[in-house]
């Protein structure tokens, strides 16, 4: 009887220890960085800022397809598109941008520039208004994209013609 309970406690043991080893054995492998995911977002800024464009969209698209809710990932990629050119994308990435945060100035001022661009009168005076009440980083923009929007307004139009 004896024997049994002290085969019992040493199997109950044997089991604690494999979990220990296994917990630390994770632990360790953490502190290396070795299940981390990778730093795709910082790394697509570095070559983003050196100007590769088509080798840092791929990094941006992997960042947001790990962490969804990244703003910066999707403000980036419209920056790719509006050096593009390509309004659909950009506008799409924006508008993803400006749902995770409806106070992102850069993403407001952006899409009001691409409202000006595509002369959507409404949107843009729209988002020119948000834009004014929120600005943090580009407020010294204010008066240059409501300068954009009274050229594209029908009054204005209607008179430089």
């Amino acid at each position: 009887m004896i024997h049994s309970a002290a085969y019992q406690i040493y199997n109950i043991m044997k089991k604690s220890f494999f979990l220990i080893k296994v917990f630390l054995i994770y632990l360790f492998l953490i502190s290396n960085g070795i299940t981390k995911q990778p730093d795709y977002l910082n790394k697509g800024i570095e070559l983003f800022n050196k100007k590769e464009f088509s080798k840092s969209k791929i990094l941006f698209e992997k960042n947001i397809v790990f962490n969804p809710k990244s703003e910066k990932g999707y403000l980036y990629l419209a920056k790719i598109f509006n050096n593009e050119n390509n309004d659909e994308e950009q506008e799409i990435n924006l508008n993803n941008v400006l749902l995770l945060n409806p106070q992102n100035d850069e993403a407001l001022y952006m899409l009001a520039l691409l409202k000006i661009k595509q002369s959507d009168y409404d949107q843009a005076k729209e988002l020119i208004s948000q834009f004014v009440l929120v600005c943090k980083s580009l407020c010294s923009k204010k008066i240059q994209i409501q300068e954009k929007l009274k050229k594209i307004t029908p009054e204005n139009v209607k008179n430089n013609n």
